[in-house]
């Protein structure tokens, strides 16, 4: 029996707006020679643990991109798609819209063309073996570690942001990031709001997996893409997608 007919039933929703101030259309632009947002639809196509596939966006190009690729389309009316509308309140109209009653939703930013293959994967299994509430992907901080951060005052005099006495990169302690990979929530968790947590949808018992440093590239700006796609177009997987 495949991962696609086999315990709680998941979904993916891919979301991308149609306005973004750093990289105006990015969810549309072309890159290694699709849309961007077609690369998250593909990457979610090809997962065994997914069952649907959605996309959540305001944009007519972006909708147009996304159902090529094979997603189903919700449009999201204008109050969840500006600048203070929320990532869950977007995928909990996508998913109340279509009425899927799916066990396990997948959210999958539509401006990360590149992700390691197999993410969507343990995402949802590890989210299924644990019971958890969420599993959301992570990468190491590298050079960008807090124990190398400075404060600078108004006289320009820095300080530590956390006095310690590491030198070497290798003998820094481990500090993660969400990267953006993937996020797999349970849907009890989606649908617990609290206004004064933003994060609730995750829920109590969080997870996360490990991507190596790079592997998943979020594109917000023309450095972000230019990297994305040196990286997707020496691809040696069909379409450049990555996973």
């Amino acid at each position: 029996m495949s991962d696609r007919t086999r315990g709680e039933a998941a979904i993916a929703v891919v979301i991308g707006r149609a306005g973004s101030k750093g990289l105006p259309g990015k969810n549309a632009r072309m890159i290694a020679g699709q849309p961007m947002i077609a690369h998250s639809v593909r990457h979610a196509l090809a997962a065994n643990s997914i069952n649907r596939v959605y996309c959540s966006t305001d944009g007519d190009s972006i909708a147009r991109a996304a159902e090529e690729a094979g997603a189903m389309v919700v449009m999201r009316p204008a109050e969840l798609a500006d600048d203070h509308a929320t990532v869950d309140s977007a995928v909990r109209h996508a998913v109340e819209t279509t009425g899927d009653d799916a066990e396990i939703v997948v959210i999958l930013y539509g401006n990360i063309p590149v992700r390691p293959e197999g993410l969507v994967d343990r995402a949802v299994e590890m989210l299924r073996s644990t019971n958890a509430d969420s599993v959301q992907s992570y990468a190491p901080v590298g050079k960008h570690h807090p124990y190398w951060m400075m404060r600078m005052n108004s006289m320009d005099q820095v300080e530590p942001w956390q006095e310690n006495t590491v030198y070497r990169r290798q003998d820094l302690p481990e500090a993660l990031i969400p990267d953006g990979g993937v996020i797999a929530v349970r849907r009890k968790s989606l649908f617990a709001v609290d206004p004064d947590q933003p994060h609730a949808f995750l829920g109590n018992d969080r997870r996360g997996v490990r991507n190596g440093e790079g592997e998943v590239i979020d594109v917000d700006t023309e450095v972000d893409f230019r990297m994305a796609e040196a990286l997707l177009e020496t691809s040696d997987v069909p379409g450049g997608s990555r996973a």
